[in-house]
């Protein structure tokens, strides 16, 4: 298998998907009676970030397993950012 050149522009289009996707999924499930609780939304949204991002990674022959350790932080951080920017609404 041959890995993709993984450069930081690639990640941060991908972290620009996630946010997008993962504000519209947060207001669907705010709106679910389902997802009333704050902390079962966060829970839901933290895994959901993380299945689409490894699906994401994958499909450009890669895992976050095989990122250098600068471009992990940043997604942690990033992260971090989107779900408090979301759960802070």
């Amino acid at each position: 298998m041959i890995l993709l050149l993984f450069d930081q522009k690639i990640l941060d289009e991908i972290l620009r998907y996630l946010e997008k996707s993962i504000a519209g999924l947060a207001m669907e499930a705010q709106e679910s009676l389902e997802m009333e609780n704050v902390e079962r939304l966060k829970s839901f949204l933290e895994d959901q970030f993380d299945i689409r991002l490894e699906n994401l990674l994958a499909a450009k022959n890669t895992s976050i397993h095989h990122l250098e350790s600068g471009m992990k932080n940043r997604v942690i951080q990033r992260k971090r950012q989107i779900l408090e920017s979301i759960l802070d609404r």
